[in-house]
C-alpha cells in the first residue's frame, strides 16, 4: 500500500463538507497550535495523508460534479473555507442507489436525480470506480434511517475487499451477522454511529459514569437534542429514528451500574429548528440519590457545531482503518469502534476504550 490513504465517501452532506474544509483549514494554518485533533499522527499517518478520491450521492446537484464543488451544493451549509479557495481535485461524485436513503421530510431539499439507474447497474459501476480510483476505505455518512443503503455499501465493501467506516446508526460492525462476514473475509470495519468530539452522548455517558463511580444512584435521565440542518430535518420522521435512539440510549445505559427502566431514560433527537443551522443544542438532566438517600439533580446545556464535532472523530477512524489494513486485521476493529462509535460490538468505558485504542495503534 502507498503512504497515502485513498478514501471513498458515501453521502456528500455537511459532515464530509466539514471534514474536507477542516483539513484545508489546517493546511492553510500550519504554524497554528493544533487544536481539535485527538492524534496529530497515528502510526505515522497525519491528517494530510488522506486522499478523497471519489464520492457517491443521490442528489441531482451533486452527482457528476467534482467533489470540491459538491460539498458546497444545497442543502449543505458548511462554509469555513470560501468555495473558490478550496483546492480543486479530480475526485468526482457518482450515483448511489436511493433505496431508503431519502426520507419524507427531506425529499424537497435533496431532489434525487431523475431516472436513477437500477441497483444492479449502480453495483457494477461502483465496483469499477473503486477499482479505478484505488479506494481502500469507504466512509458512510448516509442519512439516519438508511438501513438498506447501508447494507448495500457494506456488501460492496465485502465484494471489493474495501474497509468500511460506518458513521450512522444502521448496525453493521455491531451486528453479529455482518461482523462475521467482515471477519471471514478479513476486511476491517469500524462502527456504528460516530461519537461527537464533545458531543451530547459522550458528555451524557461520561457524567452518568461519574455519578455511578461516586457512589450515587441514578434514577432518571434524559437528553434532548435540537438542530437546524438536514440531519435533524430527516429525523423528524420517527420511523427513521428507531436505530438512532437505540444507539444513543445503549451508549448511556452501558455506563450505568444498574440499567434504568425504559420509561426512566430518554435519549434522542427531538426537533428541527431551521435557524439553528449546523448548531446543535443538547439539554441533559440526571436525577438521583446520594448519601442518606438525599435527592440530587444536574442539568447541562451544550452548544456545538454539529459537523466540527463529527469531523474531529472520523479523521481518526479513517487512519485506524488504514492501520488495520496495513496489519491484515479484519472484522470489527473493537478498540477503534469502542472509542469512536456510540454503538460498537463491545461497549466499555471511554477511559478503557481510549487505552485499548492506543495499544492497538502501538501494535500491542
Amino acid at each position: 500500500m502507498s503512504e497515502r490513504i485513498k478514501v471513498g465517501l458515501v453521502g456528500i452532506g455537511n459532515c464530509f463538507s466539514g471534514l474536507i474544509q477542516g483539513i484545508e483549514y489546517y493546511r492553510k494554518n500550519p504554524t497554528q497550535e493544533v487544536t481539535g485533533i485527538i492524534h496529530d499522527k497515528l502510526s505515522g499517518y497525519g491528517i494530510h495523508d488522506i486522499d478523497f478520491v471519489c464520492g457517491f450521492d443521490v442528489g441531482e446537484n451533486k452527482v457528476g460534479k467534482p467533489l470540491h464543488e459538491a460539498i458546497y451544493a444545497f442543502p449543505n451549509m458548511v462554509d469555513w473555507i470560501p468555495k473558490d479557495e478550496l483546492p480543486k481535485t479530480d475526485a468526482k461524485i457518482y450515483e448511489s442507489p436511493i433505496l431508503d436513503g431519502v426520507g419524507l421530510w427531506v425529499e424537497n431539499r435533496i431532489k434525487p436525480i431523475d431516472n436513477p439507474k437500477s441497483v444492479e447497474q449502480i453495483t457494477e459501476e461502483v465496483k469499477q470506480v473503486i477499482k479505478d480510483t484505488g479506494v481502500e476505505i469507504i466512509v458512510s455518512y448516509l442519512p439516519v434511517g438508511s438501513d438498506k443503503v447501508t447494507e448495500f455499501w457494506a456488501q460492496i465493501c465485502l465484494d471489493t475487499n474495501t474497509a468500511f467506516v460506518n458513521c450512522i446508526p444502521s448496525f453493521i460492525a455491531s451486528d453479529e451477522t455482518w461482523a462475521k462476514k467482515f471477519a471471514e473475509k478479513n476486511i476491517p470495519c469500524i462502527g456504528d454511529d460516530i461519537k461527537g468530539q464533545v458531543g451530547a452522548t459522550i458528555v451524557h455517558r461520561t457524567l452518568a459514569k461519574l455519578c455511578n463511580d461516586r457512589g450515587t444512584k441514578i434514577e432518571k435521565t434524559y437528553q434532548i437534542n435540537v438542530g437546524g440542518n438536514t440531519d435533524f430535518l430527516n429525523m423528524k420522521e420517527q420511523d427513521r429514528l428507531v436505530s438512532k435512539k437505540i444507539s444513543k440510549t445503549e451508549s448511556v445505559q452501558s455506563q450505568l451500574n444498574e440499567r434504568l427502566d425504559d420509561d426512566q431514560i430518554y435519549v434522542g433527537p427531538s426537533d428541527f429548528i431551521p435557524f439553528l443551522g449546523n448548531t446543535k443544542l443538547m439539554f441533559m438532566r440526571i436525577e438521583g440519590r446520594q448519601w442518606a438517600n438525599i435527592p440530587y439533580n444536574m442539568e447541562v446545556r451544550l452548544e456545538v457545531d454539529d459537523k466540527a464535532n463529527s469531523a474531529g472523530i472520523v479523521i481518526d477512524a479513517i487512519r485506524l482503518a488504514r492501520i488495520a489494513l496495513d496489519r491484515g486485521v479484519g472484522g470489527p476493529i473493537k478498540p477503534a469502534s469502542a472509542y469512536l462509535m456510540k454503538h460498537p460490538i463491545e461497549q466499555t468505558s471511554d477511559v478503557k476504550a481510549k487505552d485499548a485504542c492506543e495499544k492497538f495503534v502501538a501494535g500491542e
